[in-house]
């Protein structure tokens, strides 16, 4: 068994395994229109009446992005540019070895 079939096992489990994790995520979300979703709790009150108070600032898409969400927002950035580098690592595997 050569190395590129081994790669490509180890890809494949690693796909499946995050694709069952994912599955059993979304078998725990709430039910769709439920009261008690988290879309329905008290995220939109604090983010619009509470916003220029606690940021000290009017604009409503700079608080909500830079002072409620800024460690998501950057979180996501480094993900997207994670998988980003990982299709770069991929494809420059496949042409060395061709």
């Amino acid at each position: 068994m050569n190395l590129l079939t081994l790669y490509r096992a180890v890809v494949v489990i690693v796909a499946v395994v995050v694709f069952l994790v994912l599955l059993l995520a979304v078998q725990e979300l709430p039910p769709y229109l439920s009261p008690d979703s988290p879309a329905h709790n008290m995220v939109y009150e604090t983010y619009v009446q509470g916003g220029p108070e606690h940021c000290r600032a009017y604009n409503l898409v700079s608080n909500i992005i830079l002072d409620f969400r800024a460690y998501d927002t950057l979180l996501e950035t480094a993900s997207l540019f994670t998988v980003v580098m990982g299709i770069i690592l991929m494809w420059g595997t496949g042409r060395k070895q061709q």
